[in-house]
């Protein structure tokens, strides 16, 4: 299981939504303003409960490929 957060700013990313990262690689860009969505076995269980938070929770492209729209 992994860690996961959503980034409370959705202007860091090109999609304009926000974007639900592993814990390390929101620690490598730095996020600072984030919500912890919590473990999970995938990314794509981790983006259905960041959708909880915000309905436009999308996965990275690079730590969540599996639940990224685009």
């Amino acid at each position: 299981m992994k860690l996961y957060y959503i980034n409370n700013d959705q202007t860091r990313n090109p999609g304009l939504h926000h974007e639900v990262h592993t814990s390390e690689h929101a620690a490598e860009l730095r996020i600072s303003s984030k919500k912890l969505v919590g473990y999970y076995d995938n990314e794509v269980q981790a983006v259905q409960a960041a959708k909880s938070f915000y309905n436009d929770a999308d996965g990275c492209a690079i730590c969540c490929p599996r639940a990224h729209r685009g």
